[in-house]
């Protein structure tokens, strides 16, 4: 007969043996996402905190790396072929990644197509290329203009209310010269400080909103006669206008000149919510975008997430990204960065987002069918630094037709040098 003590021993060395064959049977799940300190990190921390103790045969290992220097990261992990499982990447770059192939389709998992289905209309377009689904996203992005209701009203102006409500071109220029009357030193702020993609998601709204565009949509990607039309030249020769007047500060430094008081308007999207909440207080309203020439454009797209061709269980991967597109995901996200809930599930939660939220023109907007998702070519991270050297350059006081020939030129021979990039 063994000893009460012996199986006793026995019992917990079985028992410790038993879930150190669990711990060792959980599938390992790498996943990288761009993030610095703060809510949106803690977010996702949480997020995956939440996965990992909700089952026992997957455990997901997150890495979050600093923005500025991600895509360069991502490239180098390809080149390697040592890209996580689930990455997350900005929207224009799921063409390029899927032409590479650094990313896999989606439409081999049921349970994400349906949930593609269930995503705002500008991300159920940015996540397909040459038919295919590669991507979801957990939230879009837009532009709007924040303003300081006070320094308006001051200047005597009509403040819009919605979508249908907004400024025409001819108000909103008036707008900017009354309150450069008014004392305002730069009415309008445009973040030129961000530079880098910026310029493309936040420009090209210009263009768009004036009849052009960066480069002709569909199969056959061409810039010149888009990014250099006459539409487009006029509207950023109405940009450097605005510059000359003292309307634009083209030199600013920082992402202050709005909660100082330098400006009264600031052209940009929800993640300067809270600080300019905390600074502004009741004086801070949200304003439609302006009608600059026959309709109002905003951008589109936003960080989403893909399973890598490296990935050696996309299974497992996919069910982490199931579960990170449930509206209490999505939930937890977007209360961090105030970006607009990607699913309708997630958005009919959302208080911010709600019909007389703080950031419910946000989607408004791209509800009614004025946003648009930046070009889906593979192309397009050329055509995003051509613009973006452009603008630049153009802000600097250069020649606007010159410059946007020369980034028709730089764009349309990189599409040449890839034979137009033929899908495969």
């Amino acid at each position: 007969m063994t000893p009460p003590a012996m199986r006793r021993t026995a019992a917990v060395a079985s028992m410790l043996l038993a879930m150190s064959a669990g711990a060792l049977a959980q599938t390992p799940i790498s996943m990288w996402v761009h993030s610095g300190p703060g809510p949106e990190a803690a977010a996702y921390a949480d997020a995956i905190r939440a996965f990992n103790q909700s089952q026992s045969d997957l455990r997901v290992n997150l890495v979050r790396l600093p923005e500025g220097t991600y895509n360069d990261q991502i490239n180098a992990a390809a080149l390697a072929r040592k890209l996580p499982c689930l990455l997350d990447f900005d929207g224009p770059h799921v063409y390029n990644y899927a032409w590479v192939k650094k990313i896999i389709p989606l439409d081999g998992f049921p349970e994400l197509v349906a949930l593609h289905e269930r995503q705002l209309p500008s991300l159920r377009q940015q996540g397909r290329y040459n038919g295919r689904l590669y991507t979801l996203a957990q939230f879009d992005a837009g532009l709007a203009l924040w303003a300081n209701r006070r320094l308006l009203e001051r200047a005597g102006l009509r403040i819009p209310v919605g979508v249908e409500d907004a400024w025409s071109l001819p108000e909103f220029e008036d707008a900017l010269a009354r309150l450069k009357a008014a004392g305002v030193a730069y009415p309008l702020d445009m973040k030129f400080n961000y530079g880098g993609e910026w310029f493309s998601f936040g420009f090209a709204p210009l263009l768009q909103s004036a009849g052009a565009d960066l480069v002709a949509r569909g199969a056959r990607p061409r810039a010149d006669g888009f990014i250099n039309s006459p539409a487009a030249v006029a509207a950023l020769e109405r940009l450097q206008r605005w510059s000359k007047a003292g309307f634009v500060n083209v030199a600013t430094k920082d992402d202050a000149d709005f909660i100082k008081g330098v400006s009264a308007l600031s052209y940009v999207g929800h993640w300067t919510h809270r600080s300019y909440r905390d600074a502004l207080g009741d004086d801070l309203i949200l304003l439609p975008m302006p009608r600059l020439g026959e309709r109002a454009v905003t951008g589109a797209g936003s960080w989403n997430f893909g399973i890598s061709s490296d990935c050696k269980t996309p299974e497992a991967a996919a069910r982490v990204l199931s579960y990170l597109m449930s509206p209490q995901e999505i939930a937890r996200v977007t209360a961090a960065n105030g970006a607009v809930p990607g699913t309708i599930d997630a958005l009919a939660m959302s208080r911010d987002h709600a019909p007389n939220g703080a950031l419910a023109l946000y989607s408004a907007q791209i509800n009614a069918g004025l946003a648009r998702v930046r070009p889906q070519t593979p192309a397009y991270p050329v055509i995003s630094m051509a613009f973006a050297e452009a603008i630049n350059n153009i802000a600097a006081g250069a020649d606007v037709k010159s410059e946007l020939d020369k980034a028709a030129r730089r764009i349309d021979e990189n599409i040449a040098d890839n034979k137009g990039y033929p899908t495969r």
